[in-house]
């Protein structure tokens, strides 16, 4: 009962995870990706898969679908050992460089990609279009994909993930090559798809995007893990700096901020003290009013996942 409980609500149970190249054709060499990777992937989650380039992510995800095999360690998806033909027959895949064969059209790539799937007839049909229509790609479904954008093209290949219906989603780099617009339309079509009980597991290197949609994050440096958590926790609640802006600040107003250390700039003739914590923002605050100033803003500044991904994933080196 409790294995099945398990295998139920960790799609992916990564333990050890290890992989090492050996490069070169005549001073052979080893490279080791990944060192010694542990994780777990919750259902219905969607989880953002982070890391500097070359820190092992896309390695990573090539174990877990059986494209490359790890040196040691295991992973599981769906309960299953992996490599498995079954496990991937539930999951949606879009590489980082997707290939989409350039003269054939959307529409044709994905009914493909549906019958290799399993997928035919009149549900294949009816599917085609839909996945087409929510990434918006159905208006140019029959144009050629080498008549495409690039963007264009990344859309076409994640309708092909989706159209077989797949319990989870690993996407690497769905958000390349897309325009703002195109961006909003994925990131929209992702909550979607977890709000229908899809499982999201996904590599970007655009943090805005995961802060937006990610539930959980792992942060990669130099093929280990150095973060794993639910995103809300992992970022700071605390305050960090306050920022106060403020005019008609007199001379001995601006000395008095100064000699207690607070950093004081002047933009457009608007006065901005900054200071640390809630206490001194409290007693910057009575200054300014006792001392006839005019508060015009105070602005709180908490940490952001770009706080926690510059000093976590470009650390110090080993």
């Amino acid at each position: 009962m409790g294995a099945n409980n398990r295998a139920d609500d960790l799609l992916i149970e990564v333990e050890d995870l290890r992989k090492t190249f050996t490069i070169g054709l005549f001073q052979r060499r080893r490279v080791a990706a990944v060192r010694g990777v542990s994780f777990a992937v919750k259902r219905g989650d969607i989880v953002g898969y982070l890391g500097p380039n070359g820190s092992g992510k896309t390695t990573t995800i090539k174990m877990l679908l059986g494209l490359i095999a790890p040196s040691s360690g295991s992973a599981r998806m769906f309960g299953v050992e992996v490599p498995s033909r079954a496990a991937r027959a539930r999951i949606g895949f879009l590489p980082e460089n997707p290939y989409v064969y350039p003269h054939l059209t959307p529409r044709e790539f994905v009914a493909m990609s549906g019958r290799l799937s399993g997928v035919s007839g009149a549900p294949l049909k009816r599917r085609t279009e839909e996945v087409l229509d929510a990434t918006g790609v159905l208006y140019a479904a029959d144009r050629e994909v080498r008549r495409l954008s690039k963007g264009m093209l990344q859309r076409s290949a994640l309708a092909a993930a989706l159209v077989a219906d797949p319990e989870m989603l690993i996407l690497d780099e769905p958000m390349s090559g897309l325009d703002p617009v195109g961006r909003k339309q994925v990131r929209d079509l992702l909550v979607r798809e977890r709000d229908n009980g899809r499982t999201i597991f996904f590599c970007t290197h655009i943090l805005g995007d995961v802060e937006t949609l990610c539930d959980h994050v792992i942060i990669m440096r130099q093929g280990r893990v150095v973060v794993s958590g639910e995103l809300r926790q992992l970022l700071r609640s605390e305050v960090r700096t306050i920022d106060i802006a403020a005019a008609d600040c007199s001379d001995a107003l601006r000395a008095a901020f100064e000699q207690a250390g607070h950093g004081l700039r002047s933009v457009s003739g608007t006065d901005i003290i900054s200071v640390e914590g809630n206490e001194a923002a409290q007693r910057v605050l009575q200054q300014l009013l006792a001392g006839d100033a005019q508060v015009l803003e105070v602005n709180p500044h908490r940490e952001t996942l770009e706080d926690l991904f510059m000093r976590q994933a470009l650390g110090p080196s080993d």
